[in-house]
This record gives C-alpha cells, structure tokens and sequence, in this order.
C-alpha cells in the first residue's frame, strides 16, 4: 500500500517525516508503544506489555546491517520518552505521533507493528502484526521475517533482484564498525559453519 500522507513525528532533534525516520534505510519497522496520558504507568512508565516488548527488543545493529531501521512510536511527548528511556535503559530510536499516523495504521487504540518499505521518496507499507502476534516479536529473526525483504539470505525463496547473502555472513558484534576493511566476524562464522566437525559457535 503506498502512504500518500505527509506524517510528520517529533524526535529528538525536532520534527521528522516518516520518510525521515527510515535514516537513509531501505526498510522500517514502527511498532507503537502506549506511553501517554491515560495509560495506566504514566508518566514513571510505559503501558506494562509494550515495557515488556521493548526489554525485549534486540540491538538495533543487527537490523540496521540488514537495511532495516526499527523505532518506536508514542504520543508521549519527547522529554518524557527520553527520561523513561534513560532510566530503563532502552536504546531504540522512539518518536512522537504528532497527527493521525495512528489511526490510518490501526494502532490507535492498540499497539501493532507495521513493516515500510520505500522505492526512492516513495513509501511503501508492507504487513503488519498486532494482538498476540506482537508477544513474538523481539528478536532480530523477527523483525526481518516480518519484512519484504526478509532476511536477505539464498535459502530464502524470492524474486530476482532481492538483495541474498550466504546465512551468517553478514552477522557481526554489535560494536563492530559496518564497512570495516577485512573478514567481517560473520564471515569468519560461515567458513566455521561449512567444516564438517565444526566447534562451539552457532
């Protein structure tokens, strides 16, 4: 479905568009979290299950090196995200809703999960998940299986002109520079996965 509407969000920085929020990714995943106003917590925390999604949530890193940026969205204003952010120890980017971005995209009244994909300037949205199907989600497998993309790996049955590596070569630390010169630690990973006898590691 392509998005047509202007959606502007405050950040840290001031206001973004939705565009912005991909942070020059091919991907974005927004899952909206209750911290406002008349949700039971506020203002010390966040609705308890959208506390429990976020303690959840892998680091961003691993995402990111799959074109993919994740944020969070809320109608809390950005001092108040910011402090219960610091305190609990999320680092996720999280933005305001600042119009009906919401309730165009059914998390107006319950938290969901909803997948973009952008073609240049054009916004694309792709799938969503809400209800229980949000209790699985967390992990870095799925948030991109959640995806158009995927997980951008050969055993994955996609159309021509996906983006595919081998399964492990784009794994890394978390602190590892992208685009460091050498064998990237995931590489490293996938020879160890093709000796017959290999040792401990996944």
């Amino acid at each position: 479905m392509a998005v047509t509407a202007p959606y502007v969000f405050d950040g840290p920085s001031g206001p973004v568009s939705l565009l912005d929020l991909f942070a020059g990714r091919r991907q974005l995943i927004v899952y909206r979290a209750f911290f406002e106003p008349g949700v039971h917590g506020w203002p010390d925390h966040a609705c308890v299950g959208c506390s429990m999604v976020a303690d959840q949530v892998a680091h961003v890193a691993h995402l990111n090196n799959r074109d993919t940026t994740l944020v969070f969205a809320s109608r809390a204003p950005q001092a108040d995200i910011g402090r219960v952010k610091a305190r609990m120890g999320w680092e996720m980017p999280w933005y305001t809703i600042t119009d009906t971005f919401d309730a165009d995209f059914g998390v107006d009244e319950w938290h969901g999960t909803n997948a973009f994909i952008r073609q240049d300037d054009q916004v694309y949205r792709t799938y969503f998940i809400n209800n229980r199907g949000d209790e699985a989600m967390g992990s870095t497998w799925s948030y991109l299986d959640m995806t158009a993309l995927g997980r951008q790996e050969t055993w994955e049955d996609s159309p021509d002109g996906y983006p595919q590596t081998e399964p492990y070569q784009w794994w890394a630390w978390h602190d590892e520079p992208v685009g460091e010169g050498g064998e990237r630690s995931g590489a490293v990973q996938l020879e160890i996965a093709r000796k017959p006898n290999r040792g401990s590691g996944a």
